[in-house]
């Protein structure tokens, strides 16, 4: 697995995860949609945590910096 999520994109997908998680303990969001969100919101962390997007790949994507 080659890394392919940059800094930028780790944040991005850290806050975003993070506002869902406040919309739903706050029952601004809630039902199917929300559970949704908080699935999407979980792979988003897992991704920034590994630094790889599987769906990056088949487009030839990546968001970090030449080494």
């Amino acid at each position: 697995m080659k890394k392919n999520i940059g800094t930028i994109d780790k944040v991005i997908r850290i806050l975003v995860a993070a506002v869902v998680a406040v919309l739903y303990f706050t029952n601004i969001i809630s039902g199917t949609v929300a559970i949704i969100l908080l699935i999407v919101s979980a792979i988003f962390i897992l991704t920034s945590l590994i630094s790889f997007c599987p769906l990056y790949l088949p487009f030839g994507l990546s968001t970090r910096k030449k080494e």
